[in-house]
């Protein structure tokens, strides 16, 4: 599992080190493994070109100790010094010990000759202008910096501009196609949009985990932590003992949900599907092992979760459905125009079972009474304020799906795709999460692995090249993408 702390819990954990080790011990130790890093991506390091963009701060003292090493190795190494007065100084004379040379970022005017020539030369270029303590976008100084870059990007810690605890980007930041993080994630690097400026990401021990609490602010599931959960029956299983998951989707507007929200399900590994609604013939026309039922849904038979909302409507039928649901005892999530149905500040804890609510941006701000674009530049406090005020767990979907439970870490699903964004999908899912809390996952649960099969089922439909792929496209890819899960 990825973990990630908070620069405050970082920090917090660096003075308790640095306690404990010679002055300058773990900066070294971060460059050394930032050379390190910059060698694998370089191949070749003797006769190379690298830039270092030098900020004021340590992240800048480790991209000069870095590039001392480079230098060392044979490496034509430039440090362009963006606050020359203020640079790591030594940081400044390892590097100029080692060979390397040292420009100021406005050196020539236009820096013709100067700090622009020497990063666009550069085969790689190390970004070490802003630390994980850093607030809004580039400056104007360090932007047209950035701006010449042609080669590599490697980002020291993190990409500068984003911001490390959130993952916002206010400005203008730096897009690296390799980020070398030291001693744990920072959640931005985890959470978009500040996650697509970060690239491949690289983790380097400087010793930090002895030092950093047992509970992280922010982690994500790996392959091995979806298959130690995934449910498996045992031989004395029957459908019931698997789970039976209710799905209320669909009308006569919309029966395509209902399908695609039972196909989901089908697959989560629950034992039945008990189909409640006015899309039973379309249902059973795919689907004939699904169980089927006219409604309401506290009369439809025994079900261990219930999902509602997918393709409803917003009808007096949809919200009677809606309120049956949710007067059950069992899991319930709700999705869609379920989630318009709900009433905004529900207080979903005097339920007696779980309630997992899986709302898009969209959604997401009008259940927070806040404009969209509110929600998708902050998705980490979007997520813990939905689940904060409506006692849930929530999902909130996206290119890096975030799913919140009350006094959890928030957990970040790494398998989305861009290709996921297409009409339906989101009924999918619902439906296999649904299904995966029939099977008596708890919620976080549930929804973290639905996330995760979802998002992989996704890539493999779509590869080996990537092209356009259909929600049912999806749902059927998922029985391989569990066996893969378990090889």
């Amino acid at each position: 599992m990825r973990i990630a702390y908070s620069v405050e819990t970082v920090r917090a954990a660096e003075r308790e080190l640095m306690a404990r080790l010679p002055e300058g011990a773990l900066m070294q130790r971060a460059a050394a493994g930032l050379a390190a890093a910059c060698a694998d991506l370089l191949g070749r390091v003797y006769g190379s070109r690298v830039a270092l963009l030098v900020g004021s701060g340590d992240n800048g003292g480790d991209a000069l100790y870095a590039g001392a090493r480079l230098a060392r190795r044979g490496a034509g190494v430039t440090a362009v010094l963006l606050n020359p007065e203020r640079a790591h100084q030594g940081g400044l004379a390892a590097l100029r010990a080692a060979g390397g040379r040292t420009v100021s970022a406005d050196e020539g005017g236009t820096a013709a000759d100067g700090g622009e020539a020497a990063v666009a030369r550069a085969d790689l270029v190390i970004d070490g202008i802003v630390g994980i303590g850093g607030k809004g976008g580039l400056r104007p100084d360090a932007e047209r910096l950035v701006r010449a870059v042609r080669g590599i990007a490697v980002a020291v810690d993190l990409p500068s501009g984003v911001d490390a605890d959130t993952g916002e980007v206010r400005g203008s930041a730096v897009r690296a196609n390799a980020t070398i993080t030291f001693g744990a994630y920072k959640p931005g690097l985890l959470i978009d949009p500040a996650h697509t400026h970060a690239g491949a990401l690289r983790l380097i021990d400087i010793g930090l985990d002895a030092h950093l609490p047992a509970d992280p602010d922010v982690e994500a599931l790996q392959h091995e932590d979806v298959a130690a959960l995934l449910p498996r029956p045992t031989p004395e299983s029957d459908k019931y003992r698997r789970g039976v998951v209710g799905v209320v989707a669909g009308s006569a507007r919309y029966p395509g949900a209902a399908v695609l929200a039972v196909s989901g399900a089908l697959r989560g590994g629950g034992g039945a599907v008990r189909y409640v609604g006015p899309a039973a013939d379309d249902v059973i026309s795919r689907f004939p092992e699904t169980l089927v039922h006219t409604g309401p849904p506290a009369k439809a038979g025994r079900v261990q979760s219930w999902v509602v909302g997918p393709g409803l409507g917003d009808g007096a039928a949809a919200k009677h459905s809606l309120d049956d649901v949710l007067a059950s005892d069992v899991p319930v999530l709700v999705d869609a125009d379920g989630l318009h149905l709900l009433p905004t500040g529900s207080d979903l804890r005097k339920r007696e079972a779980a309630t997992v609510l899986t709302p898009h941006a969209g959604e997401a701000a009008a259940l927070l009474g806040v404009s969209r674009e509110e929600v998708e530049s902050g998705r980490l406090a979007a997520v813990r304020a939905l689940s904060e005020r409506y006692g849930a767990t929530v999902l909130l979907k996206g290119s890096t799906t975030l799913i919140a439970a009350e006094h959890q870490p928030v957990r970040v699903n790494p398998t989305g795709t861009g290709w996921l964004a297409t009409a339906g999908s989101g009924d999918v899912l619902s439906g296999l999460i649904g299904s995966l809390l029939a099977t008596g996952l708890p919620a976080r649960d549930a929804a973290s692995v639905g996330a995760y099969l979802h998002g992989l089922a996704a890539r493999r439909a779509t590869t080996p090249h990537g092209a356009p792929i259909a929600a049912y496209d999806v749902s059927t890819a998922l029985t391989d993408t569990w066996r893969d899960v378990l090889a």
